[in-house]
C-alpha cells in the first residue's frame, strides 16, 4: 500500500462529503476549481520533447503560486512534488524528476489538485506527447470520453455502483480493462472525503450508497490496456500496472444537482 492510500484510509474516519450550503462555499468551489483546472491546462500545453518532468512540475507550481494556492499533495501527504506526472508504464501518482525526459510517442498523465482559501479541487488528464507512435490514443480519447458519459449520468440519487459499471461496461466494449483499486472521491475541505471509492467498476454490494444533492466529487477514469490492479513501485509513490500495458486517466470535479451536475474544473477543457 503506498503512503497516500495509507493516508487516506487514516484520513477517511474523520471526514464527512462536503454539501455546498452557502454562496460563499459555491464561490471557494468555483475558485479553487478554476485555478486547478487552468493550472492543468496550460501543463499540458507547455509539455514538449525533451523536457523532464521536473520541469513541468516546476512550472505548474509556479502557475499555483501565482493564484495564491497550495498543491494538494505537496501539503496533505509531503508528496515529493506539486503535482502528479506519470509516463507511460507509469500512470498515477508519478513524482517529478529530471530523470523522466519526455520522448516521441509518450503518454503522460498529469494530475493537478490545489487548496485555495480552505477549498479543494482536483483534476487530471492523459495525453500523447508528439506522435502517437505507440498506437495509444484510441485509449486516451475512450477514457475521455467515459469521464464525460459517466458524468452525464450522475445526479442526486443515482447509485454510486451504476457509474462504476458505466464505465466498466463502455471500457470492456472498446476491448479496456479498468484499473479495480482506484477511483474518485468526495472533495472540498480537504482532498479526500466521502464518498470514498467511487470506482470504475460495478460493486454489486455497494447497494447503499448514492449521490447527494449539493456535493462535490471527483469523478475520475482508470482505462487499462491490460491491468486490472495497481503496482507500487520502489520509490513508495509511482503506481504502475499489475500486468503491465498502459493506462490513461481523466478527471474531472463536479457539483452533484437534482439535474446535470456542474463540471466545476471545465477549465481544463477536457
Amino acid at each position: 500500500m503506498s503512503k497516500i492510500l495509507i493516508a487516506i484510509d487514516l484520513e477517511k474516519k474523520l471526514l464527512i462529503p462536503m454539501i455546498i450550503r452557502t454562496e460563499i462555499e459555491r464561490q471557494g468551489m468555483n475558485a479553487v476549481s478554476d485555478v486547478v483546472g487552468q493550472t492543468l491546462k496550460k501543463m499540458k500545453a507547455f509539455a514538449r520533447i525533451g523536457m523532464s518532468t521536473k520541469e513541468i512540475d516546476n512550472y505548474g507550481r509556479e502557475i499555483l503560486e501565482g493564484f495564491g494556492a497550495k498543491s494538494a499533495p505537496y501539503e496533505t501527504y509531503a508528496f515529493p512534488g506539486y503535482s502528479c506526472i506519470s509516463v507511460n508504464h507509469a500512470f498515477a501518482h508519478g513524482v517529478p524528476s529530471d530523470r523522466v525526459i519526455l520522448k516521441n510517442g509518450d503518454i503522460i498523465n498529469i494530475d493537478v489538485s490545489a487548496e485555495l482559501n480552505g477549498f479543494w479541487s482536483d483534476n487530471g488528464c492523459s495525453f500523447i506527447i508528439g506522435e502517437d507512435i505507440q498506437g495509444l490514443q484510441d485509449l486516451v480519447d475512450t477514457s475521455k470520453k467515459i469521464l464525460l458519459e459517466a458524468i452525464s449520468k450522475i445526479s442526486s440519487g443515482v447509485r454510486i455502483a451504476d457509474i462504476g459499471k458505466v464505465m466498466e461496461s463502455k471500457a470492456k466494449k472498446k476491448g479496456f480493462t479498468v484499473i479495480r483499486d482506484l477511483g474518485g472521491h468526495g472533495i472540498g475541505r480537504s482532498l479526500h472525503e466521502e464518498p470514498d471509492a467511487i470506482m470504475n467498476y460495478y460493486d454489486r454490494y455497494d447497494t447503499v450508497r448514492r449521490f447527494q444533492k449539493d456535493s462535490v466529487v471527483a469523478i475520475e477514469t482508470f482505462i487499462s490496456t491490460k491491468s486490472t490492479r495497481i503496482k507500487t513501485e520502489s520509490d513508495g509513490w509511482t503506481f504502475t500496472g499489475s500486468r503491465g500495458g498502459f493506462v490513461a486517466q481523466h478527471e474531472h470535479t463536479i457539483l452533484v444537482t437534482s439535474s446535470r451536475p456542474v463540471i466545476l474544473t471545465a477549465s481544463n477543457e477536457i
